[in-house]
């Protein structure tokens, strides 16, 4: 009688252990949960995306249509309080192609139209700020010393000094613009005339620091490569659509090469 009374006894403490456990997991922020309060439903206008090409394109190879992807290669905070994190992906396709003509070089149309985050597929439209080639990339993507008193630097794609272990990120010239945090920087982006280009500075209201991996806050137009030149950045009609041109020969812009997006809608 009293190992059945115990028995009953241990039945119903384990009931109410397990009730407790159950309430507890109900009432504790799963991951899953988690992630879809930072997950976003738009991405602000302004806001840039620094991303890195997937594979190559060319004028020779490349078809209309071709799927084109990119990696985000930094946590991209928004200016509605929303987060894209690193790894999320962007989407596009070639939109057409010209082979070489007599004097001219080629040209490759693309347009990057959709974000992958968190489990969710935003449309987007972008235009190009910036871009540069693989070999750029890696020679900002490598620390460089910094004077005795400072940190390690790296210098970014258009000459900015960013200074590693939190610190901060420096013009040419000295102005502090931004501070660099894990895996890229941020920087209030400035007004630069490259290439016969505005790239404008804050768009609308969003005036909020971005998002520039290894690039500097006035990166604008090529680096790197020497014989591609941006056509048609995407801001005017057609919208979105952005034109490389090749001085001479087929145009190949390789994987690795890093773009700075900037979204238009």
């Amino acid at each position: 009688m009293k190992h059945q009374k115990f028995r009953r006894a241990g039945v119903a403490s384990g009931l109410i252990v397990s009730t407790t456990m159950l309430a507890a997991l109900l009432t504790f922020p799963s991951a899953q949960a988690q992630d879809k309060t930072t997950g976003i439903a738009d991405v602000p206008r302004g806001t840039i995306l620094p991303v890195r090409l997937n594979q190559s394109i060319s004028s020779s190879k490349s078809q209309p249509g071709q799927i084109i992807t990119a990696r985000i290669m930094q946590d991209v905070p928004l200016a509605n309080g929303g987060k894209i994190r690193e790894g999320s992906k962007v989407i596009g396709h070639v939109v057409s192609v010209s082979s070489p003509a007599e004097g001219d070089g080629g040209k490759l149309s693309l347009q990057f139209d959709k974000l992958i985050s968190s489990g969710r597929t935003i449309p987007i439209r972008t235009n190009l700020r910036a871009v540069a080639g693989f070999m750029a990339i890696m020679q900002a993507e490598t620390p460089t010393d910094g004077p005795v008193s400072m940190p390690i630097a790296r210098t970014q794609v258009g000459g900015d000094v960013a200074y590693t272990s939190a610190g901060e990120v420096t013009t040419t010239d000295g102005e502090v613009v931004g501070k660099s945090v894990n895996g890229g920087v941020l920087t209030q982006v400035h007004t630069n005339n490259r290439q016969g280009r505005d790239c404008l500075a804050a768009i609308g209201d969003n005036d909020s620091r971005q998002a520039m991996w290894v690039f500097s806050a006035d990166a604008c137009g090529t680096y790197g490569l020497s014989e591609i030149s941006i056509a048609h950045a995407g801001e005017s009609e057609p919208g979105g659509v952005i034109v490389l041109a090749s001085a001479k020969g087929q145009l190949k812009l390789p994987r690795g090469a890093g773009m700075l997006l900037r979204v238009q809608e």
